[in-house]
């Protein structure tokens, strides 16, 4: 056996097709368009403070799949991280999610969890039976004033539509924990690379036969040099716009330094129309287990991505659903080209979901190569 495959971009998609592949035997040849691997997940050391900098924006590792904590575990230590959201609003700080200690907070109470809870289904609009909506979904189970302080401007600033815009399943469990637990995420496991994300990928891709192109595109007019592709570009890119350019949003960050510590934890969520920006990020805080004078900070901003820009979130509104459905319908007749990841499937995957599907599909295209059967053109339906 001596098929070639190639893969185009560096990110987690690629790089966990490009190694369980290489192991089965396979030459790869990775094209990655920008200057390093990793994609949005890529760290580096800041020069200035020696602070571990998530370059595209915070991302915590999280879920509750046996096999992605398995698989990045054994390409860096994970350490530790538990992620503590805090929100300003009205000029008050609270926690997130909205929880017990929240709850009290805002509205000036002592309750108990089962007083807190209908206390909170009291505040809910009942005539809302069957909300549609982003704003019908939060009125129903928590109220205006809460939708309004934590969920509305936030909401527009991050989105740039009205939550009567958005659809519900945005929300798609209640918001509110009648505890004091302050944990962000519910998932069984949570941590952070020790070293990074960008040193994770890098060992990740420590297989031979996996050869990496940084700063290259990849021209779909050569996929006839190898024997199958695994496209985690755009998937509107692929075929040159030829049904518009699928909209994402996109983040800008300012980025600040200071000494010591400027906001004593790693995320603050600033959810009224005070300020232009979401939130501040303050990297040192995610990794915890370092000590530095110094620190630096991101101040995050959302808006609608431009052609020459990062996308960041798919936007999947009902015009966007039918556009990609037309780009859907022209991969599924492409020969050996796979679309994978966030950007191939036009949909929003957090990284173990991201690693997941990138298992899946390497294991789909192995099956298919046993039974001399053609590889579709994507592993999990981005329509489902």
């Amino acid at each position: 056996m001596n098929k070639n495959i190639a893969i185009v971009g560096a990110g987690f998609s690629g790089a966990v097709i490009a190694h369980q592949l290489a192991h089965a035997g396979y030459n790869v040849e990775i094209f990655e368009a920008r200057d390093h691997i990793a994609g949005n997940c890529h760290s580096e050391r800041d020069s200035e403070t020696g602070v571990m900098v998530h370059v595209y924006g915070p991302h915590i590792f999280h879920t509750d799949n046996e096999r992605a904590w398995e698989f990045v575990n054994r390409f860096s230590e994970f350490m530790p991280y538990v992620n503590r959201v805090k929100a300003i609003t009205n000029n008050r700080v609270f926690t997130l999610p909205i929880n017990l200690l929240t709850i009290n907070q805002f509205f000036g109470k002592t309750f108990r969890p089962a007083e807190a809870q209908a206390f909170i289904q009291s505040l809910g609009d009942k005539s809302i039976e069957n909300p549609q909506t982003f704003e019908e979904q939060a009125l129903r189970f928590v109220g205006r004033e809460l939708y309004e302080a934590f969920f509305k401007t936030y909401t527009m600033k991050q989105w740039g539509l009205h939550p009567s815009e958005l659809p519900a399943s945005i929300l798609k469990r209640l918001p509110v924990r009648f505890n004091y637990d302050d944990n962000y995420f519910n998932h069984k496991y949570q941590g952070m690379p020790k070293d990074g994300y960008t040193a994770l990928v890098e060992n990740v891709l420590k297989v031979p036969g996996i050869k990496v192109h940084l700063g290259t595109r990849f021209d779909p007019a050569s996929k006839a040099d190898y024997d199958h592709v695994f496209y985690s570009g755009p998937i509107d890119a692929w075929f040159k716009h030829v049904e518009g350019r699928l909209p994402y949003r996109t983040l800008d960050f300012e980025v600040f330094r200071d000494t010591g510590d400027y906001q004593g934890n790693a995320v603050i969520n600033y959810c009224d129309d005070s300020q232009t920006y979401t939130r501040i990020t303050e990297h040192k805080h995610f990794s915890p287990w370092e000590q530095h004078e110094r620190t630096v900070c991101y101040m995050e901003y959302s808006r609608q991505c431009e052609e020459n820009d990062t996308p960041y979130y798919p936007i999947r509104q009902a015009r966007e659903k039918a556009q990609l459905e037309k780009y859907v319908n022209l991969a599924r007749t492409e020969p050996n080209v796979t679309f994978v990841g966030r950007l191939g499937t036009y949909r929003y995957l957090d990284m173990d979901v991201t690693i997941h599907e990138a298992l899946l599909t390497a294991d789909k295209f192995l099956e298919a190569a046993r039974e001399n059967v053609r590889m579709p053109a994507f592993a999990i339906d981005p329509l489902a």
